[in-house]
C-alpha cells in the first residue's frame, strides 16, 4: 500500500510541475499514436507491427542483461530499419500527404446543380450498363487533384450526360478500356490509366477494373463507380473498400451523400460563403429600410 501511495505521490507532484506546453505535447504525441495505429490496420501491416515489437523487445531485454553484442546489432538493424520502413510505406505516406494538404484547398467550384445533374445522369448510365453488361470504370474527383491519372487519357470537357457515358464504354469504342475521370460534374478525361491495388486480400472473382479502382480510391479520396462486364453488377470502391452489388437507387443515395453533402459543408467553409453571406444580409437590410421608407 505504501509503494501505491509514493508511485501516485511522485506522479502529483510530476503533474504539478507541468505547463500548458507539455499537456499539448502528450495529447500529440497520443493523437500520433492512435493515428499511427489506423494506418497499421487500414494497410493490413499487421504482422509486421508485430516483428518490429518482438525486435524493440529483443532490443529491450538485450540492454538489461547487457547482451552487448546482440543490443548493437540490433540497434544498426534498427535503424537502417526506419529508413526501409520509408520506402516500404512510400504510397501511403505520400496518400496521407496528399490528403492533409487537401484540407487547405478552399472548395469545390462545382454548383450543387451541376452536381446534382452530373450524379442523375450517372447512375442513368450505371443502370443501363448493368442492364447490358457493358463494363465501366468512372471516377469521381473529390479534394485530391487527379491531374496524373487524366494525364494518361484524353482530354473530353464536356457535360456529363448518360449518352456519352454508354458511348465511352461501348465496347468497340477506342476509350473504352479506360476510366472515365468526372471533375466539377464534368467529365474532364477518358481512356484513363489506374493503379493497380497491391491487397492480396481481395475475392479471386473481381477483375482488372475492380482492382484499378480500389487501387486509386486506396491513393485518393475519389469516388470510383464500377460496372462489372461479366455480370453488370454495380460496385463503388471508397477509401480502399468496395461496396459490391449496389442497385441504381443505392448507387444514387450514396453519391449523393458523399459528394453534395461534401460540398455544402465545404462551401459553409469557404471565403465565398460568408461574403455572399454579408451581401444578402445587407440587401435584405436595404429592403426593410426601403418598407419602412414607404
Amino acid at each position: 500500500m505504501e509503494v501505491i501511495s509514493n508511485a501516485l505521490g511522485r506522479s502529483i507532484n510530476y503533474l504539478s510541475t507541468m505547463g500548458i506546453s507539455d499537456f499539448l505535447d502528450i495529447i500529440i504525441v497520443a493523437y500520433l499514436i492512435y493515428k499511427a495505429i489506423g494506418f497499421v490496420r487500414k494497410t493490413n501491416s499487421h504482422n509486421l507491427a508485430k516483428g518490429l515489437i518482438v525486435i524493440l523487445l529483443i532490443l529491450w531485454i538485450s540492454d538489461v542483461f547487457k547482451l552487448t553484442m546482440i543490443n548493437y546489432i540490433l540497434r544498426k538493424a534498427v535503424e537502417l530499419g526506419l529508413i526501409a520502413l520509408l520506402i516500404l510505406f512510400q504510397p501511403e505516406l505520400r496518400r496521407l500527404l496528399e490528403r492533409m494538404g487537401s484540407g487547405f484547398t478552399t472548395g469545390r467550384s462545382a454548383t450543387g446543380t451541376v452536381m446534382d445533374s452530373s450524379i442523375s445522369q450517372t447512375v442513368q448510365a450505371c443502370r443501363d450498363m448493368s442492364d447490358s453488361k457493358t463494363g465501366a470504370l468512372i471516377i469521381i474527383e473529390r479534394s485530391v487533384a487527379l491531374n496524373s491519372i487524366i494525364s494518361t487519357g484524353t482530354v473530353i470537357n464536356a457535360d456529363t450526360t448518360a449518352e456519352l457515358l454508354k458511348n465511352m464504354f461501348f465496347n468497340k469504342a477506342p476509350l473504352h478500356d479506360g476510366a472515365v475521370i468526372i471533375r466539377d460534374g464534368r467529365v474532364a478525361a477518358a481512356g484513363c490509366v489506374l493503379p493497380l491495388t497491391q491487397s492480396t486480400n481481395l475475392s479471386k472473382d473481381l477483375g482488372m477494373r475492380h482492382r484499378a479502382g480500389i487501387g486509386l480510391s486506396e491513393e485518393s479520396d475519389a469516388v470510383v463507380v464500377i460496372v462489372s462486364e461479366e455480370t453488370g453488377a454495380i460496385s463503388v470502391a471508397m477509401d480502399g473498400k468496395l461496396k459490391r452489388h449496389l442497385t441504381p437507387e443505392a448507387l444514387d443515395k450514396l453519391l449523393r451523400a458523399e459528394l453534395i453533402r461534401e460540398d455544402e459543408k465545404t462551401e459553409k467553409h469557404s471565403f465565398m460563403y460568408y461574403v455572399r453571406k454579408f451581401i444578402k444580409v445587407e440587401n435584405n437590410d436595404d429592403e426593410k429600410q426601403d418598407e419602412k421608407n414607404i
